[in-house]
């Protein structure tokens, strides 16, 4: 289940990686860590060790690139190395952002000398990708199994039996039934499957289970194991289900719930095995704006041989560290200087990408095209934002911005998008000067409105300035050519998340529709400080 004998396949950080002190890791620096070792929005993780190296994947719903791929050498410290997805298929379904669908818990696998990713798109079907090497080429997607509601695939290849094996959960919003887990027998080349499936757990005549999801499928021991989480994403638990055959019968156990502890919800993941032999599982926690953060947790196997997480079935905040050799503290990058106008691996639009949003050049900053666009007025409709995900803890967010867009409206900005977004950057006014701007959207509003009467600048270049507080609060600034301190502008703002995803930080340019180019925007150091 592990991949071990595989070989190294990809040891470097690369660019991207990004060395960072110990409060933004998970790394005490004493031999412990603290949970989260991810702390930021990295939703329904999966693992895979493949020799000495340990690559982590993650739902990204209707972003691009997509399929997130980090490395780590000890389960602690991570960086993001790049993604496996380009574009999401059908390229139709998201040239507009579609913000809850897409790639939803993808499974991480490393079989017959490649790395196998399949997921489930609740709108289209199972999906998989595949590459000899994690930083790829990756295959295109490719539909194993076409339908609605078909979610959380994970495929098994048995050695024992030679057999291959597919498993997945059901979105009731789209297949009108949850609560199952469904299994096929699978072609060993993973591009189709070769029976109608059949029901392998129904957790309705499971006391006091609901929304069974998220299947991870493993061989250990002589039994096949589901290890699956149940109870809803804020107040759920992890469990296991194991069987002597694939289609079951299986027998279910809590392995992991809350307690008596402060982690709320803490499942969905996947099981790693070290190459010293130690098991560990990595799950995340729902955690208000700031999405699904990743925990790591100590496994062992009882004498029954079920497996028990964490300390007796109860989340760790602290333990010591796995038994591997020590790499620096690390996280993945939020900072970018955009050298020669190219942005790091962790932006993401909001939608397939086409020509002319971002522009390479020869000096340093991102330049993006002021696109002429219908609704400017309500950024969760844009697909031309460039996102990353928020960091949890207090942090100050600080970005420079230039608007060399001449049209009347064109505006960029730096936004904090979720269910209700806030944003401040400038406007061009129809005299040709710039404006400072502040604006804001409720989530139960179609249209934006402004969060500060709009300010007079001399010149168009400004400095950008989010302080956001532990319990993602945001407050919004901004300094102009030559001033010393920036200045406060606008009310708090309370970052809220979307449906699956945790709040995110964006840069966008834009302009009101109209004849001919409304010209960039260029946006310098972007800065995430503690």
């Amino acid at each position: 289940m592990t991949g071990a004998g595989a070989g190294r396949q990809d040891g470097g950080l690369g660019t991207g990686a990004a060395t960072a002190p110990g409060p933004v890791t998970g790394d005490l620096g004493d031999g412990t860590y603290r949970n989260p070792v991810l702390a930021a929005d990295w939703s329904d993780p999966d693992v895979l060790r493949v020799g000495e190296d340990y690559y982590l994947t993650a739902s990204s719903f209707g972003r691009a690139p997509g399929l997130p791929l980090l490395h780590s050498r000890d389960l602690v410290n991570w960086t993001l190395v790049g993604h496996a997805l380009e574009r999401l298929e059908p390229a139709a379904a998201f040239t507009v952002p579609r913000h809850d669908r897409g790639v939803w818990a993808p499974s991480l696998r490393h079989h017959d000398g490649r790395f196998w990713i399949f997921w489930g798109d609740p709108d289209h079907g199972i999906y998989q990708v595949n590459s000899p090497t994690v930083r790829g080429p990756w295959t295109a997607p490719h539909l194993v199994k076409a339908g609605r509601g078909l979610i959380d695939a994970c495929p098994l290849w048995d050695d024992a039996s030679g057999e291959a094996y597919l498993v997945h959960a059901l979105a009731k919003s789209r297949a009108g039934v949850n609560n199952r887990l469904v299994g096929h027998r699978m072609s060993p080349d993973g591009t189709k499957v070769l029976d109608e499936g059949g029901v392998l757990v129904d957790a309705d005549g499971i006391p006091g289970w609901f929304t069974l999801e998220g299947p991870k499928l493993y061989r250990h021991d002589g039994w096949f194991w589901i290890l699956a989480p149940a109870g809803g994403v804020a107040t759920g638990w992890q469990g296991a289900l194991r069987s002597r055959s694939f289609f079951g019968p299986y027998e279910e156990r809590i392995v992991l719930a809350q307690g008596d502890t402060d982690v709320n919800g803490p499942h969905q993941g996947g099981w790693v095995r070290t190459q010293h032999g130690e098991d560990w599982f990595l799950h995340f926690q729902q955690s208000g704006a700031h999405g699904r953060l990743v925990h790591l947790q100590p496994m062992r196997w009882d004498g029954d041989g079920w497996p028990v997480l964490g300390d007796g079935g109860a989340p760790v905040r602290v333990h010591r560290k796995p038994d591997l050799p020590e790499q620096p503290a690390a996280r993945p990058a939020v900072d970018d200087t955009f050298p020669g106008g190219r942005f790091g691996r962790q932006w993401q639009w909001t939608a397939n990408p086409e020509e002319g949003w971002a522009t390479q050049h020869a000096g340093d900053g991102l330049r993006l095209g002021c696109v002429r666009t219908e609704r400017l007025d309500d950024l969760r409709t844009v697909p031309h934002v460039l996102t990353q995900r928020l960091p949890a803890g207090a942090r100050a967010v600080e970005v420079g911005l230039r608007l060399d867009g001449r049209a009347p409206g064109a505006r960029a900005g730096l936004v904090v998008l979720g269910d209700a977004y806030a944003w401040i950057g400038l406007e061009r006014a129809p005299d040709g000067t710039a404006r400072l701007v502040h604006r804001f959207a409720p989530a139960d509003a179609d249209a934006e409105r402004d969060a500060a009467r709009s300010l007079p600048l001399d010149g168009d270049r400004v400095r950008l300035r989010i302080e956001v507080t532990a319990d993602a609060r945001c407050r919004f600034s901004y300094a102009s050519d030559g001033a010393a301190e920036p200045v406060r502008v606008g009310p708090e703002f309370a970052a809220t998340p979307w449906r699956w995803v945790g709040a995110l930080l964006g840069l966008f340019a834009g302009a009101p529709v109209g004849a001919g180019q409304a010209g960039t925007a260029v946006f310098s150091a972007f800065r995430v400080t503690a």
